[in-house]
């Protein structure tokens, strides 16, 4: 083997040419008939033939043919994914020694590099995150032991998973990692990032060596972003920066994807993103050996090109671009509650089913007269439609004067709707949200209308304060949203819930409101949360208000616990008062098993009764 340079010290002073796009080019040689990770095992000859032919072309780094090689992608499980990865690996181990032996020629670009592919996986919930974790941590470890030059972690739309998996990997390994991010063309993630925010989270772990973006949009939409990001949010850290774009847009031809031939205009803006500080370039979706030849020859006509200025790296003390924006901040709800004992008061108002908002605007001017720090607005809970949280927080707003708070869940609408929601909202002094992934659509809807769910309620909170820094500057004013989540202290696991509200702390969070609380158990889980996690928590009261309302709520509505002793109190409650004065009782005593630890309440009153609230307070 040749290898006379580790590649974090080569990268210090070389630029260095990677392969092109391994899929789409091992496509147009085997058609469609094999799953290109699968090659490994079945079409070895293929996946060396590709290697080398970008060897020939230039590159001086080569990615395994394993992006897509997981369980997710693959069956036969885990150990198949690593058999696939080893034979991945060993093919461009042999591609390497081919070309050094029978064809290379440039004897300055000697040394040739293999990094250890790793795309991105989907997961929804603890289990298959932490299954993930594993996966990913495992086939590091695979291409650590074969003896990989670099790991990638690339087309990541968040660092959700790998963040855990990079710091596992740096207190096992000195190996480089590089991790690049995907973004369409106006900057944003499929998580509904921006770059800006995602490149700030690399920059601040040591444990990465390169950083940068590939695929998701072509080489002119790519330097327009790279330039943004190097111009005004690169803060040093030492990081070697990659740009790997794609050939261009795709065409659909007679059912076949089509990317342009247009190496030239692409060798032009690699050239341009060199000059920019770049120092891994290459190319992803649509890019061939003759793009890459196409760059190397740019580069070998301008040799500059090759040489990094290390002067690009080093640490710098100001930023250009900041985004300040001067408003007048509502009032911190948060930070002066009402009360004299101190306590927060939220109340909860349905927004109406219709367009009649009569009974709602009525309970809004009777909380006007109470001791209420804030009034909270539900979006569409259960899947069914209600007027919008926002439209509806706002009217309150203009017509009472009160501090609102509307639900914004993840269910409805994408990165795109919800951004603009929120900016409209600020724009209506709306400064207070809370963040839920919100309820699935009812059963019986499914077939006709469809969830979005573009990312959960930690993705929603990390969206929102990115808004936060480019709206208002990166230290935090209080013209910063304030946003908080929801709790479920009756989840089955316990333990899960309080690192999910660790994460939405970490995402920002400053308070959390918990569900209804019925009983002496719940309160001693919310008590263990608050202990664990030190989070600011307004205990979820519900007043019932009549045995039927306890049967329904018992039955119908999960993460709930009133129990048949509950019900039974209302059993000789024979009229409308008599209800209201249980539920009334049972809300005072929840109060009261909370009362030393809890930070606040949150009470949501059925039927939207908020008259309750005065004899309960």
């Amino acid at each position: 083997m040749q290898q006379k340079t580790s590649l974090r010290d080569y990268c210090k002073y070389n630029r260095i040419l990677t392969d092109g796009a391994f899929g789409t080019f091992f496509t147009s040689i085997a058609g469609d008939d094999i799953f290109p990770e699968q090659a490994n095992l079945d079409k070895p000859e293929l996946v060396r033939q590709v290697h080398l032919e970008y060897l020939k072309a230039g590159a001086a780094l080569l990615r395994t043919n394993t992006f897509a090689a997981n369980t997710e992608n693959m069956h036969g499980g885990l150990p198949k994914i690593l058999d696939c990865c080893e034979k991945a690996y060993i093919l461009a181990d042999e591609a390497r020694e081919e070309y050094i032996a029978k064809w290379q020629k440039d004897k300055r670009r000697r040394d040739i590099f293999i990094a250890g592919d790793m795309g991105p996986m989907t997961f929804a919930g603890e289990e298959e995150r932490q299954r993930a974790y594993e996966e990913y941590l495992q086939i590091a470890r695979q291409f650590i032991a074969l003896g990989a030059d670099a790991l990638l972690f690339e087309t990541f739309p968040s660092l959700d998973v790998i963040c855990d998996v990079i710091r596992q990997i740096r207190c096992e390994s000195d190996i480089f990692i590089w991790v690049q991010i995907s973004v369409n063309q106006m900057g944003y993630s499929g998580s509904g990032l921006s770059a800006r925010t995602l490149w700030k989270e690399m920059l601040a772990m040591p444990q990465i060596d390169a950083i940068g973006l590939n695929c998701g949009v072509g080489p002119g939409h790519l330097c327009q972003i790279m330039k943004q990001m190097l111009s005004e949010h690169f803060m040093g850290g030492n990081k070697v920066i990659s740009a790997l774009p794609n050939a261009g847009y795709p065409k659909i031809v007679r059912g076949q994807v089509i990317f342009s031939q247009n190496e030239t205009y692409f060798s032009e803006k690699m050239a341009e993103m060199a000059e920019l500080g770049v120092g891994i370039v290459g190319g992803c979706c649509g890019s061939t050996p003759d793009f890459i030849a196409a760059v190397k020859k740019r580069f070998d006509e301008k040799r500059e090109l090759w040489d990094v200025d290390d002067s690009f790296y080093e640490e710098k003390t100001e930023s250009a671009g900041t985004l300040l924006v001067t408003k007048e901040a509502s009032p911190n709800w948060l930070s002066h509650p009402k009360r004299p004992d101190g306590k927060l008061i939220a109340v909860e108002l349905s927004p109406p089913p219709s367009a009649k908002d009569e009974k709602v605007m009525e309970a809004a001017h009777l909380l006007k007269k109470m001791d209420v720090d804030v009034v909270t607005f539900p979006d569409s809970p259960s899947g069914r439609t209600r007027a919008d949280s926002i439209l509806m927080a706002a009217k309150v707003r203009r017509e009472t004067n009160l501090t609102v708070m509307p639900h914004i869940c993840c269910r409805d609408k994408n990165a795109i709707a919800i951004r603009s929601q929120i900016l409209g909202a600020d724009l209506s002094d709306i400064k207070d949200f809370l963040v839920v992934t919100g309820d699935p659509i009812p059963t019986m809807a499914r077939a006709q209308l469809k969830s979005v769910f573009h990312f959960d309620s930690v993705g929603l909170m990390r969206i929102i304060r990115e808004i936060n820094e480019a709206e208002f500057g990166e230290k935090e004013t209080d013209a910063y949203i304030r946003y908080g989540g929801a709790i479920n202290q009756n989840r089955l696991n316990l333990g899960s819930e309080i690192r999910r509200v660790q994460k939405k702390m970490e995402a920002g969070a400053q308070f959390f409101l918990t569900q209804p609380m019925f009983t002496e158990q719940e309160a001693q889980r919310v008590l263990q949360i608050k202990q664990e996690t030190g989070a600011k928590i307004l205990c979820g009261i519900m007043p019932l208000i009549s045995r039927k309302n306890a049967l329904f709520i018992q039955n119908e509505m999960t993460g709930m616990c009133v129990t048949q002793e509950i019900v039974e109190r209302f059993a000789h409650a024979d009229t409308r008062e008599a209800g209201e004065a249980v539920g009334v009782q049972l809300a005072k005593q929840m109060m009261e098993l909370t009362y030393d630890f809890a930070d606040g309440f949150y009470f949501s009153i059925p039927f939207n009764r908020v008259y309750l609230l005065q004899d309960i307070l």
